[in-house]
């Protein structure tokens, strides 16, 4: 049997390898990641079909650069932050707050975000993270992992014969693909960064 070989996070190099400093530098790593997704939540792009938000492309670019277990650390303390009703989300806290918003129909891409840390974090540790267009691979998978549950999610809420592709996945294709591209460049960047 072959082992599938992994490379070190993008971050991993900046990280202590053990105790207390590593610890808190992981801490200190998934604070920042939930101010960065809470900032990317509440900005507003001018787009086509719809306005956008640049939350997917922010956890693409976590993970990326995180990896997938501090990346979806990461997920889970911003899942965590909005579940407790502090308005981190897209929308909060006009449209509601905490769980009650989180059982709305994003419900499904918030959860969803927490796969794609895992997936886009897990290809890029296994090669996927040198140069934007492998990155930018890693990242389409992790997009596609969201949307399904996303989709999966508000199709059950609404009812399948509702048109759930028209509302939950064409109006967003574009400005994801966007997100994604751009998420990938600045990660390039960022490892190249890091490297030297």
């Amino acid at each position: 049997m072959k082992a599938v070989a992994t490379t070190e996070t993008m971050i991993g190099r900046l990280v202590p390898e053990e105790g207390a400093a590593r610890l808190a530098t992981q801490a200190g790593l998934v604070l920042l990641g939930t101010m960065i997704l809470w900032a990317s939540a509440k900005i507003s792009v001018p787009f086509w079909p719809v306005p956008m938000t640049l939350q997917t492309g922010a956890v693409a670019l976590i993970a990326a650069v995180y990896g997938w277990r501090l990346g979806l650390a990461t997920v889970l303390a911003y899942l965590a932050e909005g579940a407790l009703g502090m308005p981190v989300f897209t929308g909060t806290p006009e449209k509601g707050i905490g769980l009650a918003y989180m059982a709305g129909p994003t419900g499904g891409y918030l959860f969803g975000m927490a796969l794609q840390a895992i997936v886009t974090g897990w290809l890029v540790e296994r090669g996927l993270g040198r140069g934007p267009v492998r990155l930018f691979g890693a990242m389409f998978a992790g997009e596609v992992v969201l949307f399904a549950v996303g989709l999966a999610w508000l199709g059950t809420l609404i009812g399948w014969d509702k048109p759930v592709l028209a509302l939950g996945l064409y109006p967003f294709v574009l400005g994801d693909l966007v997100k994604i591209a751009l998420a990938a460049s600045l990660a390039a960047a960022a490892g190249r960064a890091i490297r030297r």
